[in-house]
């Protein structure tokens, strides 16, 4: 309650005293109140933080300093409706930095306000740390763990995704073709493409994924529904590729990155030992135990 109330006192504050805390100016005979830009956040910050949780307010207090990021994670608290938990998840993989990262190609493929919607829905980029797989690994056991571990998947992709299949089957031109990973977005109404590549981004999977949209537009999608949209996912965009790649396609497409592990903080690696400082524990404990 303390902490609580030194971050936000002036929802404690009561009539004339909530008035006195507001900074005043004289314009001829008139008093008026002065409000800064950090005056306005504080207040938009005030106004939301009784729509979520106590436990939701400790959290972004003790984890976010920054009011105009802790009022971007409420605001998303409150839209997507995310649990402590979930919320604790999100502020660990610094979601706010990510949303709506990824470059596309919306602006000229789809409609405002939809392609601002479809670009905040993606992130950049997609952190999978719950899945245990080593270098060497293939692009279908990505696609495997993912599966697997579809409810975190979905957490990390973000609210509205809707899994409808894996290696989704397309008839075409007496040839079949798979889709790695379809959703059907709730809130945006459409299908989303995900297409998974293992290293860095070549030009033509544009081409295959564009490929795909239309033909999920033609074959799946519903008259009332809006353009499917392509994410091609790989461990190194490659930005100046990605946008000349984009640009010549006629779907609306999104490249992002994932990551598999993030990397140690500067200020956690000091504290770590190193593999010569372990292994020479290990000979000191050897020795010690002859």
């Amino acid at each position: 309650m303390t902490q609580f109330y030194r971050e936000y006192p002036d929802l404690f504050s009561i009539g004339p005293q909530a008035v006195a805390q507001t900074p005043r100016i004289e314009i001829g005979s008139q008093v008026v109140a002065q409000s800064t830009p950090d005056d306005t956040l504080r207040e938009n910050v005030q106004k939301l933080v009784l729509e979520i949780p106590w436990a939701h307010n400790m959290l972004l207090i003790q984890k976010i300093k920054d009011l105009s990021t802790r009022l971007w994670y409420i605001r998303m608290t409150i839209g997507q409706g995310w649990s402590r938990n979930i919320l604790q998840l999100m502020i660990d993989s610094n979601t706010h930095e990510r949303n709506g990262r990824a470059i596309t190609n919306f602006e000229t493929h789809l409609p405002s306000p939809q392609s601002d919607l479809a670009k905040q829905a993606l992130k950049d980029p997609y952190i999978f740390d719950f899945l245990t797989l080593d270098e060497t690994f293939r692009e279908r056991e990505l696609e495997t763990g993912l599966v697997q571990h579809l409810e975190k998947f979905l957490i990390e992709l973000g609210q509205g995704f809707a899994f409808v299949g894996r290696q989704y089957h397309l008839d075409i031109g007496e040839k079949d073709f798979y889709i790695d990973l379809l959703f059907y977005h709730l809130k945006l109404r459409c299908f989303i493409v995900i297409d998974l590549k293992k290293g860095e981004f070549k030009p033509d999977y544009a081409g295959k994924i564009n490929f795909y949209c239309n033909v999920v537009d033609d074959l799946l999608k519903h008259e009332t529904d809006n353009p499917t949209i392509g994410l091609i996912l790989c461990q190194d965009k490659n930005k100046v590729l990605a946008e000349y790649a984009l640009r010549g396609m006629n779907k609306p497409i999104g490249v992002s990155e994932y990551e598999l592990t993030r990397a140690l903080p500067e200020s956690l690696k000091s504290v770590l030992p190193t593999i010569e400082e372990i292994e020479a524990e290990l000979e000191t404990e050897i020795d010690g135990g002859e």
